[in-house]
């Protein structure tokens, strides 16, 4: 068992993580120490030692993974570091693959045992019961009161002489995906989805990619009627693309073609990594185009928007373009813009760079630490404004996933409005280079005494 680094690194591989959970001075941090071969811990027999959630990495039988100190929750105290610490275990829960609920084997339940469980039965096929302080048979023979807890049977451990940590750990990593899976999921071409409007030049930027006429291309709105799957490779890299290409024109072109266009992006972005939304150069930016775009960023694919047929138009024509684009776009300012023409390949070549880097930036990860030093300034700089008398406050926040990157914030007080979500994200963006990713933001409101 290893421990090279305290904090995952914000570009590394996605591990699975592991969060160590359950009421003060348990005995978590000792685990921790146990598990990753050092002491990275702070173990004293005070309760609320641990006040941050503090992750390292580990490995066991092979298997690589980030294990999670958390700080107890204490629900019988009223003070604010106890409920500060309770905000943290829980962001630990919302960001973990499996976690560890450690209870004292040589006590009965308390109500803070009982409160965790009540949290955690939310999804017990990812928690794991663990009887710490077994420190002798007669002990470990004496765990069926812990059944209550409704989280399946308790493991026997000491943490402090190691005893029963390695069955534990082997139930760990049996729960991680098999490495083969793991490495054929990742061997799997990228999936971009070649989305527009009717006769925006989507089969032609396909057939340009793949070298050859694999769809037809009319200037009959709606000629290619089913989506294609095509592996092509840009740059050297393998992927799959999906033509979503038209949509038949029914009766009514207006919103009916609209209707159509919008349920075909729909289909195709569910599984997209990368969503190329074609805009028409020669028309600008409709509201077709806008609602092709908002379903694009909703669906959590990364986006580059390209401009089609560049080279047909003149200076001012394209000047009055990329005004629409500013104009029509601000919601989706984030992705890049890219101007080719799909039937010369003019420009085209920019479409793999700026392809890997969106993929790069979709599963990009914040470390913990540095999310919350950055959230606290602008928070305290900028404070959320009052709602119906009451002013949010953001306690803790964590990323609790990539592709996209996904942060959860635990909110206090009020509501956060969709306004100051947008100036959270919009400070992050600042920081970091999310270009071409989608950010989901997601307010959990928390009270600030526990009940």
């Amino acid at each position: 068992m290893t421990a090279p680094t305290d904090q995952p690194s914000r570009t590394s591989t996605r591990l699975p993580v592991v969060a160590v959970v359950g009421r003060p001075n348990i005995g978590k941090s000792t685990l921790v120490n146990r598990i990753v071969g050092r002491r990275a811990a702070v173990v004293q027999e005070l309760p609320g030692v641990t006040r941050d959630r503090r992750e390292f990495e580990a490995e066991w039988n092979g298997r690589p993974f980030v294990v999670v100190d958390t700080g107890g929750w204490q629900v019988s105290d009223n003070e604010y570091l106890l409920v500060d610490i309770k905000m943290q275990a829980e962001a630990a829960i919302a960001a973990a693959d499996l976690i560890l609920f450690l209870i004292d084997a040589q006590a009965d339940i308390s109500k803070d045992d009982a409160a965790v469980a009540e949290l955690l039965r939310s999804a017990p096929e990812r928690v794991i019961l663990v009887a710490n302080k077994v420190d002798n048979e007669s002990i470990a023979e004496d765990l069926a009161g812990f059944w209550r807890l409704g989280l399946g049977e308790p493991h026997p451990i000491s943490a402090v002489h190691g005893v029963g940590v390695a069955d534990v750990l082997d139930l760990v990593v049996n729960r991680f995906p098999d490495v083969e899976e793991e490495d054929r999921k990742d061997d799997s071409p990228r999936t971009l989805a070649i989305i527009g409007r009717p006769n925006v030049g989507k089969s032609t930027l396909l057939n340009n990619l793949l070298g050859e006429d694999r769809v037809v291309v009319s200037p009959i709105g709606g000629t290619t009627r089913d989506p294609i799957d095509a592996p092509v490779e840009i740059d050297g890299i393998s992927y799959t693309l999906i033509d979503t290409a038209g949509i038949r024109r029914a009766p009514k072109v207006g919103e009916d073609a609209e209707f159509y266009s919008i349920l075909r992006a729909k289909e195709v972005l569910r599984d997209a990594d990368v969503a190329l939304l074609l805009i028409d150069a020669l028309e600008g930016v409709t509201h077709q185009d806008q609602r092709i775009a908002e379903e694009a960023a909703e669906s959590g694919a990364g986006l580059v928007v390209i401009l089609n047929k560049w080279d047909a138009i003149d200076t001012e024509e394209r000047e009055w373009t990329e005004d629409g684009v500013a104009d029509r776009f601000g919601f989706v300012d984030w992705a890049p813009v890219l101007r080719i023409s799909a039937l010369t390949g003019s420009r085209l070549k920019r479409l793999g760079p700026a392809v890997e880097r969106v993929l790069v930036n979709r599963a990009s990860r914040i470390p913990t630490g540095e999310l919350n030093r950055l959230i606290t300034a602008w928070t305290q700089a900028h404070p959320a404004p009052v709602r119906k008398g009451r002013r949010p406050r953001i306690l803790y926040a964590v990323q609790a996933g990539t592709e996209p990157p996904t942060i959860i914030l635990f909110v206090s007080g009020g509501e956060l409005g969709e306004d100051y979500l947008r100036f959270i994200e919009n400070r992050l963006r600042e920081r970091f280079d999310f270009e071409g990713s989608p950010i989901r933001l997601i307010a959990r409101r928390k009270n600030r005494r526990p009940r």
